[in-house]
């Protein structure tokens, strides 16, 4: 009698059932790594990973709009025939701000109002023209003798009106952790920008406070920060033993760095000429303050700031020498981002490993 095949049914055994899982987990992680690398080699470059925007003109040319051709800065007799004012916008000590119109395209026309201060806004302007970069509003034209600077619009403003434009419906969708931190990643590469600029060490010294320092940038429409007013830039030169000060005038509170006080106490009465000068440390003193406001009060914006807690104690070291540069800032803050985005884009991984 023949006899049949017995055929016998294979159990698979839980520790196969768990090297396939773990060898599925392995490569999903290696593909989201392969994902968030690209991802982030394209935001890094967008942020400015090179200092120099590749949709720049060559100097002294600017292009505007979806215009694809450069055009030569505009001259005094230019702006005078084709640039047509608007309204007043803003004014300050040095300048008054115009919202114009040229060729179609809203401008920004600024005009000298105090004469006494033609040096700081010729500063201003010599800024400018120097450090034209994707950290720092596009200029579109000039005229020294009139005391006349062009640049591009920025609908949205200046930073400091970040909270109210995140309440606008249009965009609500970047009122988050990721978006904010992305804009703080972007404050800090402008500071490192102005340590490292064509020009040297430039220090921010229209900072006094965080209201007036949130109104030298300006947010773009793409949630970009740029530098807007670069009227007060002292350059610090080490090798020339050359320091700065950010005005003659006393300074207090604790939002300025400690070096930039009167440091005689309050029986000895402020003189200009016996405070010390200081460095480009004062602005990483500032960092943490102006990070905290970008990054709001968001869900996860608490978790952001326990990643950043160790980077801005050392921001807040007494001693200028003990402090971080604007570069290594930034690097943890690349850092931070890059970690946060992994862990939320799959929760749990290190657990599951």
């Amino acid at each position: 009698m023949e006899k049949k095949p017995h055929f016998v049914r294979r159990e698979v055994l839980p520790r196969e059932v768990s090297s396939i899982s773990l060898a599925l987990l392995l490569v999903a992680v290696l593909f989201l790594n392969v994902l968030l690398y690209l991802y982030l080699n394209k935001f890094y470059s967008s942020l400015g990973h090179t200092e120099t925007d590749p949709s720049l003109c060559p100097f002294g040319h600017f292009k505007l709009g979806s215009v694809k051709n450069c055009s030569p800065w505009l001259s005094c007799e230019a702006i005078n025939r084709e640039v047509r004012k608007l309204k007043c916008v803003g004014e300050g000590a040095v300048k008054k701000v115009f919202l114009s119109e040229w060729k179609e395209n809203k401008v920004v026309l600024s005009q000298l109002t105090n004469s006494e201060l033609k040096e700081d806004f010729l500063h201003g302007l010599k800024m400018l023209k120097a450090l034209q970069s994707k950290h720092v509003v596009r200029l579109l034209g000039y005229c020294e003798q009139q005391f006349t600077i062009l640049t591009e619009y920025h609908p949205l403003g200046s930073l400091r009106g970040l909270n109210e434009t995140l309440h606008i419906p249009k965009y609500k969708s970047m009122n988050t952790w990721h978006h904010r931190l992305m804009l703080a990643i972007d404050y800090v590469s402008a500071i490192h920008y102005l340590h490292s600029s064509p020009l040297g060490t430039l220090v921010m010294c229209d900072s006094n406070d965080l209201d007036k320092l949130l109104s030298q940038y300006l947010l773009t429409s793409d949630f970009h920060i740029l530098v807007n007013d670069l009227d007060a830039l002292p350059l610090v030169n080490r090798s020339a033993g050359s320091l700065v000060k950010c005005g003659h005038r006393e300074l207090q509170g604790e939002f300025v760095a400690p070096e930039q006080r009167w440091p005689y106490g309050e029986d000895v009465p402020f003189e200009d000429d016996l405070m010390p000068p200081y460095d480009e440390k004062t602005d990483i003193w500032k960092i943490p303050d102006v990070s905290n406001f970008l990054l709001g009060h968001v869900e996860g914006s608490d978790i952001v700031r326990l990643h950043l807690f160790d980077i801005h104690a050392a921001c807040k070291k007494k001693d200028p020498a003990e402090r971080p540069s604007a570069r290594e800032v930034l690097d943890t803050y690349r850092k931070v981002l890059t970690l946060l985005i992994r862990e939320a884009a799959m929760p749990g991984t290190r657990e599951m490993l």
